[in-house]
């Protein structure tokens, strides 16, 4: 029976192998929750558009730097000209052409084009700030992900070991049926507990595959082949201050850099809309040929224009309006993410520590209920106890070791969750 029992451990633990034969080289690879980050950073198709972002803002600086280069412009041009001729005269028609080339820079514009360069530039920041953001997201959820991953295949673990001890019971039960120690109810109970942890070794197996498919998935490599990953469900207890990872948080924290950013840049286009009230000076230079037969006359020009704007409709008045009232909205945004960020530390804070004496807790449950599995397997091996006291037992040990790893998994996420809401980088 002993030989029976190793066979269906064997098998159990050699099915996900045998399914997919075929990958078998795939499947001997063993990352660390590090390459599955990495991997996932490298990946995930979110980052890659947030990536974008940045190259769109970083080119709308370049964009507003233009102006503070000379535009060269070449132009050319054909007409064919016919003249009112008077009733009883014929029209006289005649080709005109011309050539020239034409130099034109904004002299002074009162500092608007340094604002537009800035306001990009501040752009550039938040958009930088929201890829940070994009990715810490992405991060949180390779270790949840990876971290289910460890749950699920340690409570396969229990699952397994609890299928094995009903079925040494069933052999005992069957053992003293057969000398006539026990009635058959004893074997039949076993029996019956004997199913039911088969049954849970199958949902444990397909918690585990489930648990992989969202680790690939969370990876940005949802078709490839199944991996091993390395067990760092330990518990090494934290010792973060609570004022420590505020400071930390609200230097780091990339929704908050990205809200400044924003808020910084629309200061700026207040001062911007102002500046529509003030002149631009610009000058321009050309050197042409036109004429209406060849070779054409040649001839140049230079000048300078002051552009004075008196009357605009109130528009640059209604811009100055709009810039003001977008900053106040952007300030109350940003003091709501500062209200955010406290609530988020705190509580991942407190998470971590009622995390951590849960682990203890839980621990000290499997310890004492190993004490009492082995009482009652002890008695019942001695003939004076019963059945449904092993049963009780057996599910008592094994439910406590599925609660402590379900503690530590919490007490995992619970890190995690803190280091994202502080901006740490993995």
């Amino acid at each position: 029976m002993q030989k029976k029992i190793t066979l269906i451990i064997i098998c159990i633990l050699l099915l996900p192998l045998i399914a997919n034969a075929g990958e078998s080289a795939a499947e001997n690879t063993t990352y660390s929750l590090e390459q599955c980050i990495s991997i996932a950073l490298e990946k995930h198709q979110s980052l890659r558009a947030s990536a974008g972002a940045i190259k769109a803002n970083e080119s709308k600086v370049g964009q507003a730097k233009a102006n503070y280069y000379p535009q060269l412009n070449l132009s050319t041009s054909y007409d064919r000209i016919g003249p009112y001729a008077p009733a009883g005269t014929t029209p006289d028609s005649y080709d005109k052409y011309s050539a020239g080339i034409n130099l034109g820079m904004t002299l002074f514009d009162f500092g608007k084009t340094a604002t537009q360069v800035e306001i990009q530039s501040l752009s550039v920041n938040a958009s930088r700030a929201d890829y940070d953001n994009v990715r810490d997201q992405i991060v949180l959820n390779v270790k949840n992900a990876y971290y289910n991953l460890l749950q699920t295949q340690r409570n396969l673990i229990v699952a397994v070991d609890t299928m094995q001890q009903f079925q040494q019971h069933l052999d005992q039960a069957n053992a003293f049926f057969h000398i006539g120690t026990k009635p058959k109810f004893d074997v039949t109970k076993a029996e019956v507990d004997f199913g039911n942890a088969r049954l849970n070794v199958l949902k444990a197996e397909n918690a585990v595959r489930s648990a992989m498919i969202t680790l690939k998935d969370v990876m940005g490599i949802p078709e490839n082949a199944d991996f091993a990953i390395v067990d760092n469900l330990g518990f090494e207890k934290s010792d973060l201050q609570l004022n420590d990872v505020l400071n930390t948080a609200y230097s780091n924290r990339p929704d908050l850099r990205s809200i400044i950013a924003k808020r910084e840049a629309t200061e700026k286009s207040i001062d911007l809309a102002q500046k529509g009230y003030y002149p631009t000076l610009s000058g321009s230079a050309g050197y042409g040929y036109s004429g209406t037969d060849f070779p054409l006359d040649n001839g140049w020009n230079a000048g300078a224009t002051l552009n004075f704007p008196l009357f605009s409709g109130l528009s640059t008045k209604y811009q100055v309006d709009e810039a003001r009232a977008n900053l106040e909205i952007l300030k109350a945004n940003e003091h709501a993410v500062r209200q955010t960020i406290i609530l988020d530390v705190k509580q991942a804070y407190l998470n971590v520590q009622d995390a951590a004496q849960q682990i203890s807790m839980a621990e000290m449950t499997v310890l004492q209920a190993k004490e009492n599995y082995d009482l009652a397997a002890g008695r019942y091996r001695a003939g004076v106890g019963s059945p449904i006291e092993v049963a009780d037992a057996t599910i008592t040990l094994n439910n406590a070791r599925a609660n402590l790893n379900t503690s530590l998994y919490n007490y995992k996420m619970a890190q995690a969750a803190l280091e994202k809401s502080i901006g740490a980088k993995p």
